[in-house]
C-alpha cells in the first residue's frame, strides 16, 4: 500500500485547527477538512495540551521589516551609523547592535535580521506557580485531595484575601499542567481532574445523553414546586444511577440548595432494589430536608408511586432529553468520576465506603456557594430543623 506523502500545515492551518477545536469539533472532524486522518491533527493540538497558544506580536518599540531594509539600502552605500540612525528616527545605539548582531556590514540582509529577530523573541512568560513555589506546594496539595482549579482558585482568594501574590486563575493552573514547557505543576496530578485527559477539550465539545423509556403516572417536573426550581427552601434533592462495569450501580443524591451529597448503595438496577434502598435511605432525614426527588426518565424509578407512599416524598420526572433539568446531580456525577472511573466494579464499595467518599466531595468548597462547602450549609440547615 502507497504511504500518502507527510503533509506541512501551514500557520493558517493550524489556526483553523485550533478554531474549529475550540467550537467543539472533533480530532476525526477536523482532520476531514484538510482530506487527512485524526492522527495528523492530534500531535498539533496535544502539544500545549489542547490549549491555543497565545498569538504572537511584535513589540511597538522593535525594528520593523521595512526600517531593516532602510538599514540595508544604508550599509550598502556606506554611510554611516549615527546618518542611518538619523534617517529612520532610532538611537545610534540602536542601529549598531542591530548590524553587529547580524553579520556586521558585510553580512547585513534585512530579511534574514528580521527573521532572526522574530526568533529570538520567543520567549514563554515565566509561569506564576514555577516564580512561587510555595504557592505551586499549596495548589498541589489541593489538586492531590481531588479539587477543581476553579475551587482551589477561589479558596486561595478566600484564605489570602489582601495578598495577590498567593492569588492564581484555575486557567493558570490548567495551562500549568496541561502545558507542561511551563515546569510549574507534574503532568501526574491531571489524574486527580474530574475528567484525567491528556487534552483539555472545549466546553463547547457535545456529549451525548440517553433517552430512556416511559414511566407510567410521571408527575412533570413543570408541576414542581416553584419553591424547588428557585432553590429558595432546602429539602428538595435530585437523583440518578452512577453506573460502573459488571452491571454494578450507585444511587447519587444531591440537594438542590445546599448541593450536598449522598451516596446508597444498590445491588441491583431494577425498580424494586432501587427503590427499596432510597426508602431506607430517606429514612435518615428529617422530613423538613426531604421534600421532593427529582429523577430521569430511567426505569429504575419505574415503582415511584410506592416511594412516594412509603416516605410522603414526590416524585417528578424531567423531561425526555433534558438531563440539564436535573444540572446539579449531572455535575455531581462528573464529580464522583475522580473517585469511581468508568469500567470500575462500584459493587465492591461498602455503604460506610460510599459515605466516606460523600464526605470528601461535601467537604469540597463550591464556587457555586461563595467557596463554602456542601457540608457547612446543610449543616446549618439541620441545625434549623432541630
Amino acid at each position: 500500500m502507497k504511504q500518502r506523502p507527510r503533509i506541512h500545515y501551514t500557520e493558517s492551518q493550524k489556526a483553523l485547527m485550533w478554531e474549529r477545536w475550540k467550537q467543539g469539533d472533533s480530532l476525526q472532524m477536523i482532520a476531514q477538512l484538510f482530506d487527512r486522518n485524526h492522527s495528523s491533527i492530534q500531535p498539533i493540538l496535544a502539544e500545549t495540551g489542547g490549549i491555543p497558544p497565545a498569538p504572537r506580536c511584535r513589540s511597538r518599540l522593535a525594528l520593523t521589516l521595512i526600517e531593516r531594509e532602510e538599514i540595508s539600502r544604508a550599509v550598502v552605500a556606506g554611510a554611516s551609523i549615527r546618518a542611518i540612525a538619523a534617517r529612520i528616527g532610532r538611537a545610534p545605539s540602536t542601529i549598531s547592535r542591530e548590524i553587529q548582531r547580524n553579520g556586521g556590514r558585510t553580512h547585513y540582509r534585512a530579511v534574514q535580521a528580521d527573521q532572526h529577530a522574530w526568533d529570538q523573541a520567543r520567549r514563554p512568560k515565566p509561569c506564576k506557580l514555577a516564580e512561587n513555589r510555595m504557592l505551586a506546594n499549596m495548589v498541589t496539595s489541593k489538586l492531590q485531595l481531588q479539587w477543581s482549579p476553579e475551587q482551589v482558585a477561589g479558596w486561595l482568594r478566600q484564605l489570602f484575601p489582601v495578598y495577590e501574590e498567593y492569588h492564581v486563575s484555575h486557567e493558570t493552573i490548567y495551562r500549568s499542567l496541561y502545558i507542561q514547557a511551563r515546569g510549574a505543576l507534574k503532568k501526574e496530578l491531571l489524574e486527580h481532574l474530574r475528567r484525567s485527559r491528556a487534552m483539555r477539550r472545549s466546553r463547547h465539545h457535545t456529549q451525548k445523553t440517553d433517552n430512556h423509556g416511559r414511566i407510567k403516572d410521571a408527575v412533570s417536573i413543570s408541576e414542581r414546586p416553584a419553591t424547588a426550581e428557585d432553590r429558595a427552601v432546602p429539602g428538595h434533592w435530585e437523583g440518578d444511577l452512577l453506573f460502573g462495569s459488571h452491571n454494578s450501580q450507585i444511587a447519587t443524591l444531591v440537594e438542590r440548595q445546599t448541593r450536598y451529597v449522598m451516596l446508597v448503595k444498590v445491588t441491583g438496577k431494577d425498580t424494586e432494589t432501587v427503590v427499596n434502598a432510597l426508602i431506607e435511605n430517606a429514612r435518615r432525614l428529617p422530613h423538613e430536608l426531604y421534600k421532593s426527588l427529582t429523577w430521569d426518565r430511567g426505569k429504575e424509578m419505574a415503582a415511584h408511586k410506592r416511594f412516594t407512599l412509603a416516605t410522603d416524598i414526590q416524585v417528578y420526572f424531567c423531561d425526555p432529553q433534558n438531563p440539564w433539568q436535573r444540572g446539579s446531580n449531572e455535575n455531581t456525577n462528573g464529580l464522583l468520576r475522580q473517585y469511581f472511573p468508568k469500567r470500575l466494579d462500584l459493587s465492591s464499595y461498602s455503604q460506610d465506603k460510599l459515605d466516606e467518599v460523600a464526605r470528601r466531595l461535601n467537604e469540597r468548597p463550591r464556587k457555586t456557594l461563595d467557596y463554602q462547602t456542601p457540608a457547612q450549609r446543610f449543616d446549618r440547615c439541620v441545625a434549623l430543623t432541630d
